[in-house]
């Protein structure tokens, strides 16, 4: 049999849509959550619903690890049967080690493999293996259809409203002080990863009424300013406020497709419950 052009690896961080779970070139390695001593595959044994229930619970805020160099080796392992070569998309090497994991792993398997950085998650990584998957219709070889992927990482434009203070103040990254001011002030901090794949803040803002104003301004900006045909809106577990924010959105921005998606575990450990990102890509 005929082995397969290039096969397409991803991380759970990803938005994983229903053709992209059912597509036969597509492998997804899941991130690792740890709660309480125990270990979870993001995706696999551990829903959503379960990491709330964990988060609201538990005394210890989970924590989250990279999948291990031996998972990638097991599964490059197995693709060299089946294919030439594979493009591995991962989340921002500033936020986590999978990139790392996933070229060692691809070392120590012996298999070609190009692994593109998305710099940052979710949605972003979905766009790029569409885009991935439609260059293949193209007979691309696998380092153009790569090096295509990192340029389109580059176009990628993302604000992220966490829903509240207190999972950063939980997970120890914001001192209790902090914490008190930001609630006793209702301060609702915008965050961004830049085209570093760092996560930073972009701005502090009072109330979340004007936050989530704020972020359809500079969504409205970026279309006006560039041609952008989808945002994606992702959230934690709170459908009704990000319908409520795609109504104000679609009357801001008429003609703007908007699609709806909820963040994986593995950034639910992270972001916390309530939080909502707002993605979308520069088109050429």
């Amino acid at each position: 049999m005929a082995k397969k052009k290039i096969a397409f690896v991803t991380d759970s961080t990803a938005y994983l849509t229903e053709d992209l779970l059912a597509h036969p070139d597509v492998y997804v390695v899941p991130i690792v959550v740890i709660s309480e001593g125990k270990e979870y595959e993001d995706g696999v044994n551990l829903s959503s619903d379960q990491l709330y229930e964990m988060i609201r619970n538990n005394k210890e805020v989970p924590k989250t690890s990279q999948p291990s160099v031996g998972t990638f080796v097991n599964l490059y392992e197995q693709l060299k049967k089946e294919y030439d070569h594979a493009i591995a998309i991962h989340v921002s090497n500033k936020l986590s080690g999978t990139v790392s994991s996933s070229t060692t792993g691809a070392e120590q398997a012996d298999f070609s493999v190009e692994v593109v950085d998305s710099l940052a998650l979710s949605y972003i990584i979905t766009t790029l293996l569409y885009k991935g998957l439609d260059l293949m219709k193209e007979d691309l070889d696998v380092k153009e259809v790569a090096n295509k992927l990192r340029v389109e990482a580059t176009r990628a434009r993302n604000l992220i409203l966490l829903g509240n203070l207190e999972q950063l103040y939980k997970g120890g990254r914001m001192s209790g002080a902090q914490f008190l001011l930001g609630n006793v002030l209702q301060i609702k901090p915008i965050l961004s990863i830049n085209l570093e794949g760092e996560l930073g803040l972009l701005e502090r803002v009072r109330s979340e009424k004007k936050a989530t104003n704020r972020i359809v301004h500079l969504l409205k900006e970026s279309c006006e300013e560039n041609n952008v045909k989808q945002v994606q809106l992702m959230h934690g577990n709170v459908l009704e406020k990000v319908l409520a924010l795609k109504e104000k959105i679609v009357e801001e921005i008429p003609g703007l497709d908007v699609v709806i998606g909820e963040i994986s575990s593995s950034l639910a450990v992270h972001a916390g419950e309530g939080t909502i990102a707002m993605i979308w890509h520069l088109e050429e």
